[in-house]
């Protein structure tokens, strides 16, 4: 009798531990990561739509639980997509969708109505937790989060538009909050709602992805916009950014522990990273099939040689944005001389080629539509001095985080010097062989976006317009029309921004 009420306390026991402690469950999942993807066919060796979407597919084929996560930029500025607005960008993506999107400022570069019309054709879904409507709501087949679960583990997702969109795009009456602020607030609330790992989407600067980071709001947080391949991970929070062009995909491979004791609910997890180059994957053939079609469309147009240049050009994003260069002395001179200006000034952001061409390459449509693909036209105001300065000195207030507002100029020399404060960097300017003189009002060409206030350039929105941007031609046909009447061209670096500091 006593063994038999001894076995029936240790059941009792047992019952009691078991309904006390849960039996540990661990949770496998890996996060794929691509960001700022423009270019259809890629480079030679790697990059492109075609193998990213094999990359994809293969992870997907494992049988494992993937989310496969876009961090923005896509639909511009593509070379196709100066003529379809992006919709190309979206029919590719269908085909191997990813499982969450983050729109970029790119995403808004053709307007608020291109951008509900792209987005409503995506096969996938799209979060931006920062982005209203003109009246406060959300946009339609847009959401704010999305709680994904495998198992026992629940995964809160937020996705986080450019905030900084009102300045290097158009996204016309849409609002954009804060990117950090709205951010932790969702954060927040998918935690209350359950959410054991948090993970931001997000299309931001490096500057607000640390500040991101630092909140502690998140544990892992997958990036865009800086083109940079990027992995940080400080034994608690997780910060990925995969470059551009599909040229890498960033897989995180996460560990997940999920247990109950004593009702509360412990969550231990380890991230192990892999680094997929590209240049090793086989194009995707149904994707592939889809860009040579595009590609076929765009040769009729666009393979008709124009020129040759004598001299290197060097279009690299980190060479436009930096410092004055060949190709865009090519393409304010020819700027210039289209609307006759005393001056000329474009933005490094608006020359997207990245590209390095040996002296002696052909150059055909392609190659400027692919240099200058957002479609803009050359615009031309008469300016006081003052307001040229002004200009100027924005141009060059992030030269330090390669920011696309960098001036490329002609018609004047500048001198300038990086270790003065922002805004007091210009230390001459001369035009025509005289010193700028503030009060004296001279013409001026650049481009319609610079024009409306875009990369900050807020000064030369409202000002005196010589003609109609009705009457503006296309920004990549004058610099073909100045290619073509020189045959061959030979522009140089020549001293006409010279930066210390």
């Amino acid at each position: 009798m006593k063994y038999t009420v001894s076995r029936l306390i240790a059941g009792i026991t047992a019952l009691v531990f078991l309904a006390g402690a849960a039996l540990a469950e661990t949770v496998n999942v890996t996060f794929l990561l691509t960001n700022d993807i423009y270019k259809m066919s890629g480079g030679k060796e790697r990059g492109g739509f075609a193998r990213l979407a094999a990359v994809v597919k293969a992870e997907r084929a494992k049988g494992g639980n993937v989310i496969y996560a876009h961090a923005g930029d896509t639909i511009s500025p593509s070379l196709l997509s100066g003529f379809d607005q992006g919709a190309h960008i979206i029919a590719l993506l269908n085909i191997q969708p990813p499982d969450i999107f983050a729109p970029g400022n790119h995403e808004f570069d053709f307007g608020p109505d291109v951008f509900r019309t792209r987005m409503a054709e995506a096969q996938f879904p799209v979060l931006a937790a920062n982005l209203r409507d003109a009246a406060g709501a959300k946009l339609a087949g847009i959401e704010d989060t999305k709680m994904v679960e495998f198992g026992g583990l629940k995964i809160g997702i937020v996705g986080l538009t450019a905030d900084d969109s009102p300045v290097k795009s158009s996204p016309g009456d849409l609002k954009i909050s804060d990117t950090t602020q709205t951010g932790v607030a969702q954060a927040k609330a998918l935690k209350e709602a359950g959410a054991d790992l948090v993970v931001a989407v997000v299309h931001a600067n490096r500057a607000e992805d640390r500040a991101l980071f630092e909140t502690r709001a998140f544990d892992i947080i997958l990036t865009g916009d800086d083109h940079d391949l990027m992995l940080f991970y400080d034994g608690r929070t997780v910060m990925v950014e995969s470059k551009e062009e599909a040229e890498f995909v960033t897989a995180i491979d996460v560990t997940v522990d999920v247990s109950e004791d004593d009702g509360r609910r412990r969550v231990k997890w380890w991230p192990a990273f892999r680094l997929i180059d590209t240049a090793g994957v086989d194009p995707d053939p149904d994707v592939q099939a889809k860009v040579e079609s595009y590609e076929g469309e765009l040769s009729k147009e666009l393979d008709i040689k124009i020129g040759t240049t004598a001299t290197a050009l060097d279009s690299r994003k980190a060479s436009v944005r930096s410092g004055e260069t060949a190709i865009g002395n090519l393409i304010a001179d020819a700027m210039r001389k289209a609307v006759d200006a005393d001056v000329a000034l474009t933005n490094g952001g608006g020359i997207r080629g990245n590209t390095e061409y040996a002296p002696g390459s052909e150059l055909t449509r392609r190659t400027i539509h692919s240099e200058l693909p957002f479609g803009n036209n050359t615009v031309k105001h008469s300016l006081k001095g003052e307001t040229i300065l002004e200009a100027l000195e924005n141009g060059l207030s992030e030269v330090e985080n390669s920011a696309g507002r960098f001036p490329h100029v002609s018609g004047m020399m500048v001198t300038a010097d990086l270790n003065q404060p922002a805004g007091s960097r210009v230390k001459s300017v001369t035009i025509g062989g005289a010193p700028l003189d503030l009060a004296k009002t001279y013409t001026f060409a650049t481009n319609d976006y610079m024009a409306g206030g875009g990369d900050g350039y807020t000064m030369l929105s409202g000002t005196e317009r010589v003609f109609s941007e009705l009457d503006a031609k296309l920004m990549a046909n004058d610099v073909m029309v100045y290619i073509r009447a020189m045959g061959e061209i030979a522009p140089r670096v020549d001293g006409r921004m010279k930066i210390g500091g």
